[in-house]
């Protein structure tokens, strides 16, 4: 009966003494949260307002496009062969500047995705620092982002961070890479 109650004194201590390591973890729905935020939903009018625009812009370039292309094939048979090839790289050049145009509009690191960036950056340095106020007054040691596709930590504390033990087992020092 003696080694009964050391044996469950002993799980009991070691079930407390796990828990008091363990690392505290929570999460978050930044699109719920953005939802809520009166600056994102204003930033995202403008972002729509301002797609629509280029878009329309756009749209009406190729418009042009299609009605030149109608009045080269109406005068085709009129037209002499070196009229017909001026006339077919005016078209050629039009619709070659417009797709460069629309690749610089709504491209990778095109003109609204440097928009986006500009409007959203308070928005979403607003949502980190209110993350990690919550975060240090909780005391979570990581938070995810649950709205995210992939798993993505929002915060964690740098006590957690092994990135330097890593470094060391790999043969690099600290002091060769920055953070």
């Amino acid at each position: 009966m003696k080694a009964l109650k050391k044996i469950v004194t002993s799980l009991i201590f070691c079930s407390f003494l796990t828990s008091a390591f363990a690392q505290k973890i929570g999460y978050i729905d930044s699109e719920f949260i953005l939802s809520k935020m009166p600056d994102y939903v204003k930033a995202q009018t403008d972002m729509e307002a301002q797609a629509s625009k280029y878009e329309k812009e756009i749209a009406g370039i190729w418009t042009d496009i299609d009605k030149l292309k109608e009045a080269y094939r109406a005068e085709e048979i009129l037209l002499t062969d070196a009229l017909k090839a001026e006339r077919r790289k005016v078209i050629d050049d039009k619709q070659k500047t417009t797709t460069e145009y629309q690749n610089k509009v709504f491209g990778y690191k095109g003109l609204l995705y440097l928009k986006k960036q500009e409007i959203m950056k308070p928005v979403q340095d607003r949502l980190y620092e209110a993350v990690q106020k919550v975060s240090r007054v909780k005391k979570l040691d990581i938070v995810f982002d649950k709205a995210s596709g992939d798993i993505s930590i929002i915060y964690s504390n740098p006590v957690h961070d092994y990135s330097d033990f890593v470094l060391e087992a790999m043969g690099i020092g600290a002091e060769d890479t920055q953070k």
